[in-house]
């Protein structure tokens, strides 16, 4: 029984969704202490002071900012990792291949923009949270994907995995420069003088995984401190992190992202989902989820990231400009586009960067429109893609047709 017991839960930890799983798992845990009588100590844990001070140096937080500062630098490293070794030898080295993902994301990041804005545009408070329905969320929409198995052609799964690289890279510009506030100059300084001790590092070809970390963490604490959001240290310190080194087979880069796609997996963001999910609906009324925040937010997310990412690749491929690969059908672009619309973790990230220290959660909570765009866009994309899938994997409608 026991055997039996570890082998379940070994093959449930090889599946695609697992990551995907464990974090919807999380989240519904979260509203669940929201709405129960242990709501006020899932406050209380949220709200613990946590402080580290060596010498004079201080940095003292709420668990909840640890959270988001500190854990997501984690997953925004693995990002960097990730997008480092595609540049160099993935899907994104061959021109050819990044066109159609590329025009997909800017689209997918414009569009639902744009709709959030129509209904926030004279509200300068509300206006801020533009780049919430912007994110797409790689876990969740492939782990919705791979529900249909087999079914589901290479091209497609490779498309969105592309698409989400340049989302998160849009992602990062947008944090880098629409999230950034109160500049320290001394901090910073501190950050770029990291910078060369990095570079040396990878010149070198350090394999000491240990160095890079130490150095890392460093500028991590320095960008908490320069009004920079810390979590871009994970980016930067990932660029720097080779790909190959003078010893044959051996890769820091491969390793570090395999040592750590569990960790973020089925630690880092279940944490997160269960530290930022937590939404009240106690007197939660129509005018709350009808407010022009969760409403732009939740529209955004599932109609304009179908009509940006469908939209834009369509565009692009009646110019001539790109073209769906050959398994491919415009039904299975239309459902991965609306999955796309999943945007739980980043836009969960965002919104708390946009509305970070102000009292707007008094008037409404954006996680309303996060958590509904983001349900209805993973049902549609599922029932769309197992429609035109059918059993035999790509739909029957040939996609080299649409490049005449």
């Amino acid at each position: 029984m026991k055997n039996q017991l570890e082998s379940y839960i070994s093959r449930f930890f090889r599946l695609e969704s697992a990551g995907g799983i464990v974090m919807m798992l999380a989240a519904i845990a979260a509203l669940i202490c929201a709405n129960s009588p242990v709501r006020a100590y899932y406050g209380l844990l949220l709200d613990t002071p946590v402080a580290v001070m060596i010498g004079e140096f201080v940095v003292a937080k709420p668990l909840l900012m640890w959270i988001n500062d500190g854990l997501m630098a984690v997953f925004f490293f693995l990002v960097g990792l990730e997008l480092k070794r595609e540049l160099i030898e993935g899907e994104l080295s061959e021109k050819r291949k990044i066109i159609l993902p590329g025009v997909g994301a800017l689209g997918g990041m414009l569009v639902p923009a744009m709709i959030y804005l129509s209904f926030n545009s004279g509200d300068g408070l509300a206006s801020q949270g533009w780049a919430i329905p912007a994110a797409t969320d790689i876990a969740f929409a492939l782990g919705v994907l791979s529900l249909l198995g087999s079914r589901v052609p290479v091209s497609l799964k490779i498309f969105l995995t592309s698409l989400a690289v340049f989302d998160d890279i849009g992602a990062i510009i947008i944090i880098a420069i629409f999230y950034t506030s109160n500049i320290s100059p001394a901090a910073l300084l501190l950050v770029c003088s990291c910078l060369p001790v990095l570079a040396l590092l990878n010149r070198y070809n350090v394999e000491s995984k240990s160095l890079y970390i130490a150095v890392g963490t460093i500028m991590w604490l320095a960008m908490l401190k320069s009004g920079v959001h810390a979590t871009l240290a994970g980016v930067i310190m990932a660029m720097f992190i080779p790909l190959r080194t003078d010893n044959p087979g051996v890769s820091p880069l491969k390793i570090m992202e395999h040592d750590l796609q569990a960790l973020v997996a089925f630690f880092v963001l279940p944490v997160f989902a269960f530290a930022n999910a937590g939404i009240s609906f106690s007197g939660l009324g129509a005018a709350q989820f009808f407010h022009p925040v969760p409403m732009g937010i939740a529209l955004g997310l599932f109609i304009g990231k179908q009509v940006g990412v469908f939209g834009s690749c369509w565009i692009a491929v009646r110019l001539g400009a790109a073209k769906l690969p050959k398994d491919m059908s415009w039904g299975g672009l239309y459902g991965v586009a609306a999955l796309c619309g999943i945007g739980f973790t980043m836009s969960l990230f965002i919104s708390s960067l946009a509305f970070e220290g102000t009292d707007i959660k008094l008037i409404f909570d954006e996680r309303l429109g996060i958590l509904a765009g983001s349900i209805m866009s993973g049902v549609i994309g599922y029932l769309v893609l197992r429609r035109c899938l059918g059993r035999g994997g790509a739909a029957s409608s040939p996609a080299n047709t649409s490049s005449r």
